[in-house]
């Protein structure tokens, strides 16, 4: 069974098992990535929440949990002390902790040189920039912008005004064919494509209780949002969704307010969240809830 943590080299892949030498080591393993990677990653939670809470995902769903395509991770190493980290769940992006110029350049080149073909990077401004611009020097293939993304950590936990009539409950079997749809309606609204299947989607947010809906005194479900697990002390909000004709009521705000508590009453130390820049509506009120700005990152797509 594959349970997304075996660490055996596969001989027709690039995984490096060099432990002392400096520069990036590539790995299919992902109990190697996490062996040698962790520790920094949970150095900085917040900043590095989308490879932490993915590579959870991938611990507990099993590789394919994002597609057919083997996980890919790295992680730079100088002095036997790790400076950076990427993974990448093919078809996806290049997800990328922030580096130098010069790093993201021979990370590029090292790619470019495998093979490899990537559809973009997402990545803190600066990274994405840099690794964006080495990937065309290095293979000729022009970047695009696709999204301005800023991450939020809860502050002081306000709530958005008066509450919306109804009130929230947590998703159960009987809400699968509604998560499955609004997960897809959700995907396209954001522009980044579906990066999960959504009906394993909506069966593991099921299961884990992971999505609040937003309900009308008459039970009509009208928002829904959610939580990723809770790693190295941080929770992520996602998948905060209203269908546009319930829009403009306050239900998204509240259903915010309610994971927020919820994830704050677990034990969470830091409550995360990305918006599209592109979108003055959400960003503020997320502000108006008590979110506040901790770093702007870019996707890239490679054309």
């Amino acid at each position: 069974m594959d349970t997304g943590t075996g660490t055996d080299p596969d001989p027709d892949t690039d995984t490096d098992p060099r432990p002392a030498a400096d520069g990036w080591h590539l790995t299919h393993g992902l109990d190697e990535f996490l062996t040698r990677a962790g520790a920094f990653l949970r150095s900085r939670p917040a900043l590095h929440t989308v490879p932490l809470t993915v590579t959870e995902t991938l611990r507990t769903h099993g590789r394919s949990v994002y597609g057919d395509g083997e996980p890919e991770f790295g992680v730079l190493e100088r002095a036997g002390e790790v400076r950076a980290a990427f993974f990448r769940a093919p078809p996806h992006w290049l997800n990328l902790t922030a580096v130098t110029p010069e790093d993201a350049d021979v990370l590029a080149a090292r790619l470019a040189a495998l093979g490899r073909r990537l559809p973009g990077v997402n990545a803190e401004c600066d990274t994405a920039a840099a690794f964006a611009g080495a990937w065309r020097r290095h293979t000729g293939a022009p970047a695009v912008l696709r999204q301005r993304q800023r991450l939020y950590r809860l502050g002081t936990l306000t709530e958005p005004g008066p509450l919306p009539p109804g009130g929230p409950r947590i998703a159960v079997e009987a809400d699968r064919e509604l998560l499955r749809r609004w997960h897809d309606e959700f995907s396209e609204s954001v522009g980044l494509g579906t990066v999960r299947d959504s009906a394993e989607w909506a069966d593991a947010r099921i299961a884990d209780g992971g999505i609040t809906l937003w309900e009308t005194p008459d039970g009509t479900p009208v928002a829904m949002a959610g939580t990723g697990p809770q790693v190295a002390g941080q929770v992520r909000v996602a998948s905060v969704y209203t269908p546009p004709h319930f829009r403009r009521r306050g239900y998204a705000g509240a259903a915010t307010a309610e994971v927020s508590r919820a994830a704050l009453a677990s034990g969470a130390a830091e409550v995360l969240l990305f918006t599209d820049l592109d979108n003055p509506t959400s960003n503020g009120l997320y502000q108006r809830i008590g979110y506040r700005p901790v770093a702007d990152f870019d996707v890239h797509d490679f054309t």
